[in-house]
């Protein structure tokens, strides 16, 4: 949690080996991040982790079902498998009867839940959220919180959710602060270390 310009985003893409730690050593799932080649980042993105990003990441031409397809087509995966996986996982945020609808056809709390199955494609280990409900009211915000909930515990991957929304931050089973790129203090559920 942090306000805008806290480095949110920036801790969310070293996790997740969209960029690369100037210094020190990050290590995810095993990966050393800071020392990966770039195609092996490209196969710990595709294997390990999930993104669901605020602003959507949907390309705009493609059909929800296809959005979701995607992911899958970078694992090469069969085209009947993707087809199969990619309508069940939008069932699963309760999409099934938007399939064929692109983005713009789409509310913000859809665009929302078609990013969602999309990160669980490939049934990461680590989803990583950054500000999923940024652009969302109330109602679809809740929805989609509770849908990540439900995903994380159901897929049982971990969840790292960043927010300046403090709401939101008080579900969280632990909780770091930023606050100009640097770790200020934690809260952790009872009977963890901080």
């Amino acid at each position: 949690m942090g306000p805008s310009g806290s480095g949110k985003t920036t801790l969310l893409s070293i996790l997740g080996g969209l960029e690369r730690p100037q210094t020190g050593i990050v290590e995810v799932a095993g990966h050393d991040l800071g020392r990966s080649s770039h195609s092996g980042l490209a196969t710990f993105r595709l294997k390990t982790v999930g993104f669901v990003f605020q602003h959507f990441g949907l390309l705009e031409t493609a059909t929800a079902l296809e959005n979701v397809e995607l992911a899958l087509s970078l694992d090469r995966c069969k085209r009947r498998y993707r087809r199969k996986r990619a309508a069940e996982l939008l069932a699963r945020v309760g999409l099934a009867d938007r399939l064929s609808h692109r983005p713009i056809e789409l509310s913000g709390g859809e665009r929302q839940r078609v990013g969602m199955a999309r990160a669980l494609a490939n049934d990461p280990e680590l989803i990583l959220a950054d500000e999923p409900t940024g652009n969302l009211d109330g109602e679809n915000a809740r929805i989609v919180i509770e849908l990540l909930e439900e995903l994380r515990s159901t897929h049982g991957c971990t969840l790292v959710l960043a927010t300046h929304d403090t709401a939101l931050a008080g579900r969280a089973d632990r909780l770091i602060s930023l606050v100009d790129g640097r770790a200020v203090e934690g809260r952790a559920v009872e009977g963890e270390a901080p």
